[in-house]
């Protein structure tokens, strides 16, 4: 199973928390992050987002359908993160877009083996697979990305 873990790009700060919007910035680090995804995922991907303003104005730029999922809110765990992916069992390659501390906290526990607090930079892109082997289940990281590597 591959799962893509992306963080929200930049947002307006303030409150309330969850209608904070992109700012300019953050419209611009969505869309080339959301178009090197669009091209390099598989077209089966199933792609799932926070419910805050400032992640489905994230995911929108990727393009594609997307499923809006409570259970990956600002406070959700790593276990109710992989939970909704359905790892490592799904079928299909999965991309979630969400927050810190949790899109750290994941890529932390699939590729460490604990839950730690690393730190996942806006509107950065975390590609984790997991393949079966003879002897057990091997978690690699394929890929890690930023927004910055991409023209505009």
């Amino acid at each position: 199973m591959d799962l893509v873990v992306w963080r929200h790009a930049q947002a307006e700060e303030g409150m309330p928390d969850h209608a904070r919007a992109l700012t300019p910035h953050g419209r611009k680090q969505a869309a080339r992050m959301g178009a090197w995804l669009d091209r390099c995922l598989p077209s089966g991907c199933k792609v799932l987002c926070s419910p805050t303003v400032r992640t489905v104005q994230t995911v929108e730029a990727l393009g594609r359908k997307f499923k809006v999922v409570d259970a990956i809110g600002p406070l959700a765990t790593p276990d109710d993160v992989l939970k909704v992916a359905g790892w490592p069992d799904a079928r299909t390659p999965v991309l979630v877009v969400g927050h810190q501390p949790w899109c750290g906290q994941v890529a932390s526990l699939l590729l460490a083996g604990s839950v730690q607090d690393w730190t996942v930079k806006k509107s950065n892109a975390w590609w984790i697979a997991q393949r079966d082997r003879e002897d057990g289940n091997e978690v690699y990281l394929k890929a890690v990305l930023a927004p910055e590597f991409f023209s505009e």
